[in-house]
């Protein structure tokens, strides 16, 4: 995968994961509270992305368990999703930056730089 074709449902996966395993509801709440409500990942559409990333070598299934009579599955980042986290993450901030860069200087004389 391309960062640059990274969307924000993907790269809120990812980051979901970078702090350890988790299995398929966790990853749905997690990514509702990174983007503070924004994203709402459905069940299909999460083991959907799940199934792309793991095929990509971005994320690998770690491990299951039965509870409550249902399986759970775990899924965790690989280096190499994380590495591409990283960058995508680094992508983000320097775009941020440059933005930020622009609207100051727009703030300071009233029109955009050339």
């Amino acid at each position: 995968m391309s960062i640059d074709d990274m969307r924000e449902p993907t790269f809120l996966v990812l980051a979901a994961l970078a702090d350890g395993a988790k299995h398929g509801y966790a990853l749905i709440r997690e990514v509702g509270a990174i983007s503070a409500g924004r994203v709402t990942l459905r069940a299909g559409t999460l083991y959907a992305a799940l199934d792309r990333l793991a095929g990509e070598g971005l994320v690998r299934q770690s491990g299951e368990e039965v509870v409550g009579g249902r399986l759970r599955r775990y899924y965790d980042l690989t280096d190499a999703g994380a590495e591409v986290l990283a960058a995508q993450a680094a992508r983000l901030r320097e775009n941020a930056a440059e933005a930020d860069r622009r609207l100051l200087a727009r703030r300071r004389t009233g029109t955009a730089p050339a």
